[in-house]
């Protein structure tokens, strides 16, 4: 054991947080409390009354905070940092007289404890309860107890800035006290800790260990006696030697294990008696039997293959700013969790409370919890490693008789020792040695790969690599991967997935934060926030967005960007499903994260409540435990092409779906397709379509059904006739242009790249990744070209020039040809009257108005502008006829531009650059500690 484990042992009680036994005494301490800030200011109150459970935010205490422009995060009300003592008067019954009494703070930050005056007790824990022994200074009568809470320099400055436990970007550095605190009496011999293993043990033929310490070494003769239900599982007789003993569970029938499929429960408990027969001391704690272990790159859950659905929780709570403590919050979240098709939660550089498990252990959601850190292991850095060693012994031993507790990770993108870390792995698995466990999420922002020692990986890629074959997700930063990754950069088809780089580790590989795809702000949502923080940073967007003429459009940036990020969210998730042997995904995010720039990646919003974008039964055809999934080369097609497309279907239910039956349907034909058997990616065939002669271009779509699951997939066709419009210029030269307008010519211009290049972004086909703010400043750190920080489109569906286009009002796959060769047109020098036909959406930070498709009429002439590389685009169906939809309608009497602009105006347009907008720079952990090389 190293230094740090053998403080933290000394230190850290272990005790489970859930023991209920009428054998012990409790007094409930919540209600009104006495505080003082000794770190207040002048200008603010120092002392009186609030209550408990709470915090000084939540009691509307503390430095009021002035409404600001910043945008990196939601605003606090209150804020205070430093030390709190709360005091309340307590009366110790004098049938407590000799007994252990115990101060239970279930979470809090470090504190000490003090008894009429005189300090009794300290603990640094902020990830599981405290426990302070007050046996000595509690005796029958009336006492002071004050509890001073540090949220300031007491935390170690790596955790208080950037873990999700303390930042000020979710959670916040909240002080106070929250969940139950409470006195507790029992025995001087009492049973101090008592952990029933989920995991079978295949060593003692399924049985499961439970781990007893008592308070001391027992006197000769006393027994344990462990119960499951009504039935004694096991007794022993204690050895006066030690005061740690293990126990067996009888083993169970596996089909009735715990599972996702089965969230069954288990009382088991656990009595002290002494050699006359008394019972001592007696304790009942909630687990349950389940066998998650890994074969090669799959888990494996009671004998069926399993994949982690899963997402990244920052511990977004606005209303409170601090993790919820109660059941029926946790509850509401496994709920939506399921009803979005997700079975695990990675908890990013934090814990949840006793009450979370408890609920996902109802649910059947798979948890993985993590140490307090994003940063940096370094020997040197010893009071962090002594406080980071605290934090894990309290975590394992307090959460491991959960069976939702399956996995466990260091942190958040570290960089550090591997030796370190191994000490602390190995001191995970020394407490609980059933435990999966990991060195942490994305370590080295998976530069490394696969690093010995580690039972599963979570990471972006495994490794480095040519190109994006060793990419596990399909959208990155510009910082991160060329032009944004995968899904950026190819050709839409649903063949592409992830087994070139599965294949370079052994363990099982969970993606890493798949998505990131940012939605334009819904500004209704500001009203929600009644609660202690203040959306100061949306009332900010909405300014800029107002400042740049773009508040009437607003809503419909949400839903065109919302509508985009939808659909690149499916994508990815299937890409994930159909890779054979994937471990699973980690989406950031179902819910939005408000800090860090404030990256609005949710479907859900901060609260988890809907956007409206998409419903739980639609978002479940591309996440459940059985998703069917056609492997299409590509979504536009040409009348008359034949195509194979294979069917899989992403079996994940516990059950063998041998036969199972497939209805497809398209507008043209249909069919039926049978399961092959198995669990995993399993096969049903292939679908052999020949695709219709169409005189107009349609949208069509492919609809997949079983009495499982279904899914669906749009497609698009187009004639190989083309219509003729030779009375049409299409140019990419201005000059050119400009005196074919001057003889009354109809023009579609498609400047070329020098002509716009200080009046234009490049293409982006992907909403922005997580948001501008950040990974320009990474991108400007490092020397690479940014994000354009584009939305997608927001498009005038119903306009005459998409007659020949079929097209929603947002972006969909059949843009993606003239958008990944697109370089749209900053527009800010109009009138903000003025609305494109086709406008890029632009991120909240910046506000450009940008233009892709723009009409106007110039002298005699008329003009339309596409700001894209129709040449390129022309290579694909679709981008030949959008610009043969463009020409009919320019060519048509219908052709009538409401702007007019000269021929001056059109050069300025397009030569001559607007104001610049300047954007601040806001960090990242990840980035700042990067070492050299990597």
């Amino acid at each position: 054991m190293t230094y740090y484990f053998k403080q933290a042992a000394a230190a850290a009680f272990l005790m489970i947080s859930s023991l209920m036994t009428s054998a012990r005494e409790h007094i409930d301490l919540a209600g009104d409390w006495n505080f003082i800030l000794l770190n207040a200011p002048s200008e603010i109150p120092a002392e009186g009354k609030l209550s408990l459970p709470g915090t000084l935010d939540t009691n509307r205490v503390g430095i009021p905070v002035e409404e600001s422009d910043n945008t990196s995060q939601l605003s606090r009300r209150f804020s205070y940092t430093g030390s709190a003592i709360f005091s309340k008067t307590v009366t110790i019954p004098e049938e407590w007289r000799g007994k252990h009494i115990e101060l239970l703070l279930e979470r809090t930050r470090p504190a000490s404890v003090a008894v009429d005056g005189k300090r009794i007790s300290y603990s640094s824990l902020i990830s599981a309860p405290q426990r302070h022994d007050l046996s000595d200074a509690l005796s029958p009568g009336t006492h002071t107890i004050e509890i001073t809470v540090n949220n300031g320099d007491s935390i170690p400055l790596p955790i208080r800035n950037n873990s999700h436990a303390c930042t000020e970007s979710t959670q916040t550095n909240w002080n106070g006290i929250i969940g139950e605190i409470r006195l507790s009496a029992m025995p001087r011999l009492h049973i101090k800790s008592a952990i029933p293993f989920p995991q079978t043990d295949s060593t003692r033929n399924g049985m499961r260990r439970l781990d007893v310490t008592l308070s001391q070494n027992p006197p000769a003769g006393y027994i344990i006696t462990a119960m499951t239900g009504d039935d004694e599982a096991d007794r022993i007789k204690l050895s006066p030697d030690t005061d740690t003993f293990s126990l067996w569970l009888p083993p169970t029938d596996r089909e009735q294990m715990w599972s996702e499929w089965n969230p069954t429960s288990e009382n088991v408990s656990i009595s002290l008696q002494s050699p006359d027969g008394m019972m001592e001391d007696s304790i009942s704690v909630s687990s349950a039997p389940r066998d998650f272990h890994t074969v090669g790159r799959q888990f494996i859950v009671n004998g069926h293959p399993a994949f982690l659905r899963g997402r990244h929780d920052a511990c977004v709570f606005p209303m409170t700013a601090h993790v919820p403590m109660d059941y029926e919050s946790w509850r509401r979240y496994f709920s939506i969790i399921k009803d979005y098709g997700l079975n695990h939660v990675r908890f990013h550089s934090w814990c949840p409370p006793e009450e979370c498990f408890r609920a996902a252990d109802e649910a059947g959601v798979y948890l993985q919890p993590e140490l307090p850190i994003w940063g940096s292991f370094d020997h040197d850095n010893t009071e962090l490693m002594d406080f980071l060693a605290k934090e894990l012994d309290a975590i394992v031993s307090e959460y491991s008789h959960h069976p939702s507790f399956m996995m466990f990770s260091l942190g958040n993108e570290l960089w550090g020792e591997i030796e370190l870390m191994k000490g602390f792995l190995d001191r995970a698995k020394e407490i609980n040695p059933y435990l999966l466990t990991t060195y942490g999420s994305n370590i080295y922002l998976g530069w490394k790969g696969h690093i010995d020692g580690e039972d599963f990986l979570v990471t972006c890629r495994v490794g480095g690599g040519d190109g994006f074959s060793t990419h596990t997700r399909a959208s990155f930063s510009f910082a991160d991967a060329d032009n944004g990754g995968i899904l950026n950069s190819t050709y839409p088809n649903s063949e592409m997935n992830f087994s070139n780089a599965i294949s370079l580790s052994p363990v099982p590989v969970i993606g890493h934060e798949t998505g990131q795809y940012q939605i334009f702000p819904d500004f209704r949502e500001m009203f929600k926030y009644t609660g202690v923080l203040r959306p100061d940073n949306f009332k900010e967007f909405a300014r800029r967005v107002t400042d740049a003429g773009n508040a009437r459009k607003a809503q419909r940036f949400f839903h065109a960007s919302g509508e985009l990020a939808t659909r690149l969210y499916r994508a990815d998730m299937e890409m994930n499903l159909r890779t054979p042997g994937m471990g699973g995904f980690q989406l950031l995010d179902l819910q939005d994260y408000p800090g860090q720039g404030t990256a609005l990646v949710g479907i859900l919003d901060a609260f988890m409540d809907s956007k409206g974008l998409v419903t739980p039964e639609k978002w479940r055809e591309a996440c459940d435990q059985v998703t069917i999934l056609a492997e299409l080369p590509k979504f536009c097609f040409t009348s008359g092409e034949s195509v194979e497309i294979p069917v899989k279907v992403a079996n994940f239910s516990a059950s063998d779906l041998d036969g199972m039956n497939i209805g497809w349907t398209t507008p043209f034909a249909s069919g039926n397709l049978s399961t092959s058997s198995g669990e995993g990616v399993v096969d049903a065939g292939n679908i052999s379509l020949t695709i219709p002669d169409v005189k107009v271009p349609v949208k069509s779509s492919l609809q997949l059904s079983s009495s499982k699951a279904s899914n669906s997939y749009d497609i698009w066709i187009y004639p190989t006739e083309e219509p003729r419009t030779e009375d049409v210029v299409v140019t990419t030269d201005l000059d050119f242009a400009l005196k074919a307008l001057d003889k009354g010519g109809r023009v579609i211009l498609c400047p070329d790249t020098a002509t716009v290049r200080e009046t234009s972004l490049g293409p982006l086909f992907t909403t922005d990744y997580w948001n501008y703010r950040m990974f320009r400043t990474i991108c400007d750190n490092v020397k690479k070209e940014p994000s354009p920080g584009t939305l997608g489109l927001l498009i005038d569906d119903s306009h005459e020039a998409f007659r020949l286009f079929p097209t929603d009002f947002h972006s969909d796959w059949q843009w993606f040809a003239t958008v990944a060769n697109s370089h749209p047109l900053i527009i800010d020098r109009l009138p903000k009257d003025i609305d494109p036909i086709v406008e890029v959406i632009d991120n909240v930070e910046r506000n450009y108005r940008l233009a892709l498709m723009l009409e106007c009429s110039v002298g005699k002439g008329k003009l339309m502008i596409i700001s894209a590389d129709m040449k390129k685009a022309a290579e694909h169906p679709e981008g030949r006829w959008l610009l043969n939809s463009v020409k009919t309608y320019m060519a048509s009497k219908r052709c009538k531009p409401s702007l007019l602009l000269s021929p001056q105006q059109v050069t300025d347009l397009l030569t001559k650059p607007s104001v610049k907008r300047i954007i601040k720079e806001i960090r990242n952990e990840s980035y700042d500690n990067k070492p050299n090389g990597i």
